[in-house]
């Protein structure tokens, strides 16, 4: 299972210093691998095989990371932002050393569904237009939603710019002043659902992401709150990125 790296590489990933600062620490006797005290810290090692001590504390070796967060309003899908607060900042530091990043992202004011990770080559095959990823939102719309409204959406939206959205489902849960929608989409254009409903002159005041393909957001979780994704969600994830 897996693949032999440099010492230094593995303990360093797992944030435990620098190249130069880990040279040090095993030069001082600190680390074991299979209970033998190295003295380099060049060795390769299969991290997933060797039992590795530093210090005396094992290294619980992983190369990605997976988090699934419930993201809340005016908070933003990015790493790094001046002025407001991001997703990482929402992360124990225990995350933070595998350099993690939102996959895909959601509005300032949107919430839900937000998966974090440090798997690019994952990211990069699940937010592929080509793959027409399936995305659920609940949506409190500002007038009464109708049955031709469905229909629109059936048909494809052709929004602000001229293009036409592909086909969508639109579920009505209330009708009324202010409406509830469901709303399942497949592509991901920059403001889709806003400016879908507008071109029908309507307003969304809530918008929330409930599931991506057939991962779907823990109700356990309150806005902000996340945690790690299972194996067999994360192998949900992948098989749709195969197939």
């Amino acid at each position: 299972m897996g693949k032999t790296l440099r010492l230094d590489r593995i303990l360093g990933n797992m944030g435990y210093g620098t190249r130069k600062e880990l040279k040090k620490i095993v030069r001082a006797g600190l680390v074991k691998v299979d209970g033998e005290v190295v003295n380099k810290s060049s060795i390769h090692v299969n991290p997933y095989v060797s039992i590795i001590e530093i210090n005396g504390e094992r290294v619980n070796y992983r190369e990605y990371i997976y988090l699934m967060m419930n993201k809340p309003p005016n908070v933003i899908s990015a790493t790094y932002d001046n002025v407001h607060r991001t997703v990482l900042d929402l992360l124990d530091e225990k995350y933070l050393v595998f350099n993690p990043f939102p996959m895909g992202r959601l509005d300032i004011d949107t919430e839900g569904l937000l998966i974090i990770t440090n798997d690019g080559k994952m990211a990069h095959e699940v937010l592929s237009p080509k793959n027409h990823i399936p995305k659920t939102y609940c949506a409190h719309i500002e007038g009464k939603v109708t049955d031709e409204d469905v229909e629109e959406f059936k048909k494809g939206i052709v929004l602000d710019d001229g293009y036409k959205t592909l086909s969508s489902e639109l579920n009505i849960l209330e009708s009324g002043d202010i409406s509830k929608v469901e709303l399942t989409i497949y592509e991901g254009k920059f403001h889709q659902v806003k400016r879908m409903f507008k071109a029908l002159d309507k307003e969304v005041l809530y918008l929330k992401r409930i599931a991506m393909g057939s991962l779907k957001l823990d109700e356990s979780l309150k806005p902000g709150e996340y945690r790690e994704l299972t194996k067999l969600e994360i192998m949900t994830i992948k098989e749709k990125e195969e197939s």
